[in-house]
């Protein structure tokens, strides 16, 4: 029996024409920063993924102790198996001599596969220069990043592209949905890009999870904010990555809104096996996470397991925020 295609997509006849030049990049254009050409041009070429190197390969991590604050360690953490994504004395800096900026000071920190995870602190502190640099849309100035244990260090634009393509997904702030496409289209805009058939199961499993089964026909201008950000995460989904990068996806939504995403997220990960990492300023949201992670002046500088409401806020305020 033929499989049922999604309402409103057209899966061998996408409409690339109708996509505006600023929406050509999955990853909601971030990747501007090191050339969204590249991106689409390694989307369409068919190029397998590589094998991690093996100096890149990890060893399993020490049991923590949860449902309290932990210092973090000095130097570099131990490779892990179990790892999404890993930062070893990442530095990232901006500008030279007397305006230098120095938004990374030497990061190590772990993102385990399985979990969610949220990055937490001060405005300036780094959060979003660490997403943006672990997920392959900034060069660090110096360290390494892992994704899957695959190294991002000496990859090409066209090597990095293909990588945020195959392993990671990305929820944004402000949803960046492609205005002309329909809510099914833009779920399998990463799939038709890439020029893959749509898992035709994967792709109602999503919707049924997202609950947005009755906007499919929809284009982004006839959804609220909550339904748009739940089309944004089944996007991220839609190529079953490595691991998914959420940057303030509750910033635009209601209080209702963002905290059905958030149990979606932390389903996406209890239920499917999902790696989520979201940075966030808001000690709620963070409290869905398994785990937050506390930055300050490009350090991180403890975290903390089975986070509460208040645990977080009362570890916000500790570092001034």
């Amino acid at each position: 029996m033929a499989r049922r295609q999604p309402e409103g997509l057209s899966r061998y006849e996408f409409p690339h024409h109708l996509i505006p030049a600023w929406t050509q990049d999955p990853t909601g254009g971030l990747t501007t920063a090191i050339g969204a050409a590249d991106t689409i041009g390694a989307m369409g070429n068919g190029r397998p993924r590589q094998a991690p190197r093996q100096q890149d390969q990890q060893t399993t991590p020490p049991t923590r102790t949860s449902g309290e604050f932990v210092t973090a360690p000095a130097g570099a953490p131990e490779r892990q198996s179990a790892s999404a994504a890993q930062a070893i004395d990442l530095v990232k800096t901006f500008g030279t001599g007397p305006t230098e900026v120095r938004a990374l000071a030497g990061v190590d920190v772990t993102f385990q596969r399985g979990r969610f995870t949220a990055v937490m602190g001060p405005s300036g502190s780094g959060k979003s220069t660490l997403m943006h640099c672990m997920a392959g849309l900034d060069r660090p100035t110096s360290g390494r990043c892992l994704v899957g244990g695959a190294g991002l260090t000496g990859l090409d634009d066209g090597r990095l592209s293909e990588l945020r393509r195959d392993r990671i997904g990305f929820v944004f702030q402000s949803f960046n949905l492609v205005p002309t496409l329909t809510a099914a289209e833009n779920i399998t805009l990463p799939a038709d890009l890439a020029g893959r058939k749509v898992d035709q199961d994967w792709f109602d499993h999503l919707v049924t999870q997202v609950g947005i089964g009755a906007e499919l026909r929809r284009r982004p201008s006839e959804m609220s904010g909550g339904q748009q950000q739940r089309v944004a995460c089944a996007r991220a989904l839609i190529n079953r990555p490595d691991l998914v990068f959420a940057d303030e996806p509750t910033g635009n939504l209601d209080s209702n809104a963002s905290s059905e995403l958030l149990a979606f997220l932390q389903r996406s990960v209890a239920d499917m096996g999902q790696s989520i990492v979201m940075v966030t300023h808001d000690p709620h949201g963070a409290s869905f996470a398994d785990r937050v992670v506390f930055l300050a002046d490009g350090r991180v500088l403890g975290e903390l397991e089975k986070p509460t409401a208040d645990s977080v806020l009362a570890q916000m305020r500790a570092l001034g925020a």
